[in-house]
């Protein structure tokens, strides 16, 4: 088994990883949480992407302090970026060169879940309280009544808005994919700065993102009620022509290959009017172009129509998971649980003001939370992020948690399926039934 899996790995493909070790959704096994003054012993490793200074420096004080009050456990902190995980916490699993415990991204979490490498943590959730979290983020682990991950915590995908070039140009925040596409030509055509990028590069999942983005608001989902991808429906290929649309009349040409941040990085050196991305834009406009920060904004995403029933969007709750093959399950779980304490939590968050949001109850709205200077010069975002977070799912979990939601994003067929559309000419529908069957067949030779 290992050995197939070893070779499929060489491509870095979801499908080797899930066909290859497949248990159909997990052992199930269960360990218990120490009871509380129980003494901790063991040497246990974490491994998350927490790269930005502050928030590096939170977790590692987390880990100290829990090391000084358990003296006999040590942790040992790993650092990886998000872009490198993945393929770390893959081939690891050849050798059982994997952590104790870990961040993952939300799609991660249902992949690990198929190849048996994480273990449920129902006795932490048990602890620490299930109307603790919001519902829907605590939910994205939840298979076969077993909880494989703990959210810690959220962001979502709103829209942001240069106001001054908007004042400049005479407009109005658009409530509307029309009103965004109008406003977004107005701005591009004048020259000065482009209104819209639309990245479409296959290294990534923003083209995904974007029709995601188009097609929820629409009261769609990019998979089908089977878990299958669906392209091919009215609604779908309305979003696809859309953003096809938007980019030959707004966008940068070059952004048919970009990526996430070369997609942020044109909004934080203030080139482009309209941007999708969390509250990290905050930090990243602050990081480069400060004096603009003034003139920034969060809006709701667009809807088709205005007296359209607003939809949740897309919602990231970043997870902790614990390793089946860790030595000391049981006391990476009390380390999770010591991070939900409401004093290091609510420092943790402000380590990237209004970027990382609660995903459990009480916090938003506490008075430890909302002093922070960052969050109160944009509580208006605040309000507008957090109500994107309790309401939206990550990219095609609006069914539930599912393998299939989890592998949709990183798979780069829609991105490929724009490329061809705007490279090669391909109809629309053409290359929509072209990504389906390719997706699709991923699908099932990945899942068992």
């Amino acid at each position: 088994m290992w050995k197939r899996m070893g070779k499929m790995l060489l491509g870095i493909t979801a499908a080797g990883v899930l066909g290859a070790c497949s248990s159909g959704g997990g052992s199930g096994e269960v360990v218990e949480l120490p009871e509380e003054g129980e003494e901790l012993s063991g040497d246990i490793t974490m491994w998350h992407s927490f790269t930005q200074g502050a928030r590096l420096e939170n977790i590692q004080s987390a880990a100290d302090e829990f090391m000084k009050e358990h003296p006999n456990v040590n942790i040992t902190i790993e650092t990886f970026s998000w872009d490198d995980f993945y393929t770390v916490w893959t081939t690891g699993l050849q050798s059982g060169e994997v952590p104790d415990v870990s961040t993952a991204l939300p799609n991660h979490v249902m992949e690990m879940v198929n190849a048996d490498a994480i273990l449920p943590l129902n006795p932490l959730v048990d602890a620490l309280g299930k109307d603790m979290f919001h519902e829907n983020a605590l939910n994205e682990g939840l298979v076969d009544d077993n909880y494989y991950s703990v959210p810690l915590y959220s962001h979502a995908q709103v829209m942001w808005v240069r106001d001054d070039i908007l004042e400049e140009h005479n407009l109005e925040v658009p409530e509307t994919w029309d009103e965004l596409q109008e406003a977004a030509t107005k701005i591009s055509e004048d020259g000065d700065n482009y209104g819209l990028s639309v990245p479409m590069g296959t290294n990534d999942l923003m083209a995904t993102r974007f029709l995601n983005f188009y097609v929820r608001s629409g009261g769609g989902s990019l998979l089908n009620e089977n878990n299958e991808l669906d392209l091919t429906n009215e609604l779908a290929q309305e979003g696809i022509k859309y953003w096809v649309d938007m980019y030959k009349k707004a966008s940068p040409s070059d952004s048919i290959n970009y990526n996430v941040l070369d997609q942020a990085t044109l909004f934080y050196q203030g080139q482009t009017a309209f941007d999708f991305n969390s509250g990290f834009h905050i930090s990243g406009v602050e990081a480069n172009s400060p004096d603009l920060l003034e003139t920034i904004s969060a809006h709701p995403i667009p809807k088709i129509n205005k007296d359209d029933e607003r939809q949740g969007i897309e919602t990231s709750n970043i997870p902790m998971v614990v390793w089946k093959n860790s030595d000391h399950p049981d006391v990476a779980m009390k380390f999770v649980e010591s991070l939900y304490d409401k004093g290091f939590y609510t420092d943790f968050l402000n380590s990237v003001p209004v970027g990382m949001l609660p995903s459990i109850e009480g916090i938003v709205d506490s008075e430890e939370f909302r002093s922070n200077e960052t969050v109160q010069k944009f509580s208006e975002a605040v309000d507008v992020i957090q109500e994107a977070v309790e309401s939206g799912t990550a990219i095609g979990y609006e069914n539930g948690a599912s393998v299939e939601a989890g592998m949709l994003a990183g798979q780069h067929v829609i991105e490929k399926m724009f490329q061809d559309i705007i490279s090669n000419g391909t109809d629309p529908m053409e290359a929509a039934e072209k990504a389906e069957t390719e997706m699709n067949n991923i699908f099932e030779a990945s899942i068992r």
